[in-house]
């Protein structure tokens, strides 16, 4: 029971944001994409660059902030 409650929680989030975007001018959407690739782009770059400085931990958050902007710009599609 306890899932199905998730599940339709989850849809419910997901209808809203798509109604969000949907309401945003044309254009919008489209540039934050390409924003967020451009973030993406930049981060992977800088964790490459701290994990040959050494620096595991800064590597990891640099990761982490360029995989969820590419996902958030794939979601934008």
């Amino acid at each position: 029971m306890q899932k199905s409650t998730i599940h339709r929680a989850d849809a419910d989030l997901k209808q809203a944001w798509r109604s969000r975007f949907r309401a945003l001018p044309p254009a919008s959407p489209e540039a934050l994409r390409l924003a967020l690739l451009d973030l993406r782009k930049d981060a992977l770059y800088r964790a490459e660059l701290q994990w040959r400085r050494h620096k595991a931990p800064m590597a990891c958050y640099w990761r982490a902030v360029g995989v969820y902007a590419g996902n958030l710009a794939r979601a934008l599609r």
